[in-house]
């Protein structure tokens, strides 16, 4: 099997093809002209889903060619057994290139195309392990569907991305997928015991000779216009504007520069409800610090299991503190990469924020990152990673991090280690893992080990000082080929752990199981039980969940349960606790998406009485207008129930929104935006907050 496997990878490593040079540029509006047929094609597809390594149910052929200035792909796809489907809401086909024009066959870069017009690029990470979507490039593209067809353009400028100056060669894979019978096609062969869509074994694109004079400049001004309403107060409007810089020094370096940001959020981050000691992750969604955010975090291996110490969280930048984000003053950041190397260097200062009163809740504070990123040979790398934090007064939070990530096939291995320094007090963190397959078994594992006094509390996101585990897991993984189950996989593991201030160890073990169909359904069970011992506690603990999801062309649900039974940090004692959830989007007219979603947690005393339930409904309406405008209005409430009485079920809080956004040009949008938040006064919800905003972004590039 495993000789069967070498010979694939090395077959599909020998793809290559060839782009050829042309002086008169297609013109992307979907139909193939004249001019594509001096361009090299490929032809020789292959199914990765739902069946590994089988012959696509449709044909598709890929066209190559360049400009001075440009990359043009386009896409001939047959489509005689399955329709096309374009719909603005739920499963559409889709398009993708993948290119890595650093040649680092590490990262590289997605553009991935729908159906119905809508368009998307990302950043390809960790060898394919992992992709950022947050990451907006200036690029066209331009689809049209037929009864038996598609022809999809794409045109990506080379000042969009970074490559190797002088390369001839890049790497490059090409993917559809064909929502009517949930089929993805690669060009490169890709299955889930050869690590998925790698990197480092894409295909070779040939002839690459980017000659455009120049390097990429963009200016965002921005224009944001917020009203302010508090009960009993009148409404007050505050106008603002910001300047935003993006410079691409070389091919290989960037400079990003932001003056009196504005970075509040369209959309509030979503209810949590949270038993647990520790405090609730939210994504970044702040653009400044998103472009570029691969270079300042340590390398995830996939898997089950490990998460990567994060020595810099970025939204400790501008923190909430209550309703109201640290305003930030200025930030700035360098990124430059080569295939053997890459470094990072970011700094912010954010300004004090007072009460009404005047009374200071966070003063002044500088923030400084520092990365760098070096392979080494035999696919292996080193990375550096330096973070902190000061404000007056002798109150810091520094972290110095290194990180050594193995790959081999389908095995990927990490070490992480690293020190603190916070206010006069060091501490340290060692975090390792690997997870891979051999044949039809996976295995992962982790083992992390925190130091009593490791702190990262103002600067990064590791707020469990004190803990110390090992895990693992291991199993066989089923795949069918033309039944009515695609895969199913059964990994049970244990886990041994020291939770912060204990003394014990708590020693846990679980078995899951998981069926995925060929229709899009699938279900995933799992039952653990083990010895428990937090905050001077000792019990057995105990849990289980089950949960079903399904899709089709006009919906997709997701509906579980769960059961356990340990410590809850927020009554103070070991007992059941239950909750259950429902999620269900459902595509009306092509245009428009209805979602609901329940959510219930039961919490029972020592004694297994249920002492309250708290629920969440977020009803959603969603309609697009075309491909790049769309609205929606939204709400989200919070209810409690004491004990189970539910006649007496109280509002505690309830969010309303609207979000109409208008992407007119590459990178510029037009947001309007509204948000009603109401609490419970003890007379019913009343108003505690309003916010009706206007924010225009406009990217001047160059």
């Amino acid at each position: 099997m495993i000789q069967l496997l070498c010979l694939l990878l090395v077959a599909a490593a020998d793809k290559t093809v060839q782009v050829r040079h042309t002086d008169i540029a297609p013109r992307i509006d979907g139909v193939l002209e004249q001019v594509w047929n001096q361009a090299d094609s490929i032809v020789d597809f292959i199914q990765s889903q739902p069946d590994e390594a089988a012959e696509p149910t449709e044909k598709t052929a890929v066209y190559v060619l360049q400009d001075r200035a440009n990359l043009y792909v386009a896409y001939r796809c047959e489509a005689r057994n399955h329709p096309p489907v374009g719909q603005l809401y739920g499963l559409e086909d889709e398009f993708t290139v993948f290119i890595d024009p650093m040649d680092t066959r590490q990262t590289g870069y997605f553009f991935k195309l729908y159906g119905s017009g809508i368009y998307r690029s990302g950043l390809i990470l960790d060898d394919g392990r992992m992709t950022d979507w947050s990451w907006e490039g200036v690029w066209y593209s331009a689809i049209k569907l037929h009864e038996d067809s598609a022809i999809v353009e794409m045109k990506i400028p080379f000042k969009s991305i970074r490559y190797k100056r002088g390369a001839g060669e890049w790497g490059i894979n090409f993917g559809r997928f064909i929502a009517y019978n949930r089929e993805r096609d690669y060009w490169v062969e890709v299955t889930e015991t050869g690590g998925g869509n790698r990197v480092s074994n894409f295909g070779r694109l040939k002839g690459m000779n980017p000659r455009s004079q120049g390097y990429y400049f963009e200016l965002y001004p921005e224009g944001f216009v917020r009203l302010d309403q508090d009960p009993g107060e009148d409404a007050r409007v505050r106008p603002s504007a910001s300047l935003n810089l993006k410079w691409d020094l070389t091919s290989v370096t960037t400079l990003n520069a932001t003056v009196l940001p504005d970075f509040a959020q369209i959309e509030s981050d979503p209810f949590s409800f949270n038993l647990s000691r520790y405090p609730v992750y939210f994504p970044e969604r702040r653009p400044f610090f998103i472009e570029g955010s691969e270079l300042f975090r340590m390398t995830g291996i996939g898997g089950w299991g490990f998460r990567p110490l994060e020595l810099f969280y970025s939204r400790r930048i501008g923190k909430a503190v209550g309703e109201e984000p640290v305003p930030i003053l200025s930030g700035l950041k360098l990124t430059t990469r080569s295939p053997d190397w890459s470094f990072g260097a970011l700094g912010a200062y954010t300004d004090r924020l007072t009460d009404s009163a005047g009374a200071g809740l966070e003063p002044r504070r500088g923030f400084a990152v520092l990365s760098g990123k070096f392979r080494l040979p035999d696919a292996t790398s080193l990375g550096l990673l330096f973070s902190g934090t000061a404000a007056p007064g002798g109150d810091y939070n520094a972290a110095l991090g290194a990180d050594w990530n193995f790959r081999s096939g389908p095995h990927r291995g990490a070490v992480q280690t690293a020190v603190t320094a916070d206010s006069g007090r060091t501490g340290w963190a060692l975090n390792s893992g690997y997870s891979g397959y051999v044949g039809n078994f996976t295995a992962s594992g982790a083992l992390s080990v925190y130091g009593d006094s490791f702190s990262v509390e103002d600067i990064g996101y590791a707020p469990w000082a004190g803990m110390k585990s090992f895990e693992a897991s291991a199993g066989p993984v089923w795949r069918g080929n033309g039944g009515a189950l695609r895969r199913s996989s059964l990994t049970p593991g244990f886990e041994f752990a020291q939770i912060p201030g204990s003394d014990q160890l708590s020693c846990y073990a679980w078995i899951p199981v998981e069926f995925q169909f060929r229709n899009g359904w699938g279900m995933h069970g799992s039952a653990y039980g083990g010895k428990g011992y937090e905050a001077d506690t000792s019990y057995f603990g105990r849990g289980a969940d089950l949960s079903i999801w399904g899709n089709s062309l006009q919906h997709d649900h997701n509906v579980g349960v769960s059961f356990n039974h340990d410590y809850n940090y927020r009554r103070g004692y070991v007992a059941d606790h239950f909750s259950d959830w429902f999620t269900l989007n459902y595509y009306l007219l092509k245009r428009v998406a209805l979602t609901f979603s329940f959510n219930n947690w039961w919490e029972c005393s020592p004694d297994r009485d249920v002492i309250g339930v708290t629920s969440v409904a977020r009803p959603k309406v969603d309609f697009r207008i075309d491909a790049k405008m769309s609205f929606n209005v939204y709400s989200e409430m919070v209810l409690v129930t004491p004990e189970t009485r539910f006649g007496e079920t109280d509002l505690v809080a309830n969010r309303i929104g609207f979000l109409f956004s208008w992407n007119f040009l590459p990178k510029s949008w037009l947001y309007v935006a509204l948000n009603d938040y109401s609490v419970d006064t003890g007379e019913g919800c009343q108003l505690a907050d309003r916010v009706a905003a206007v924010k225009l972004r406009y990217l001047v590039y160059f």
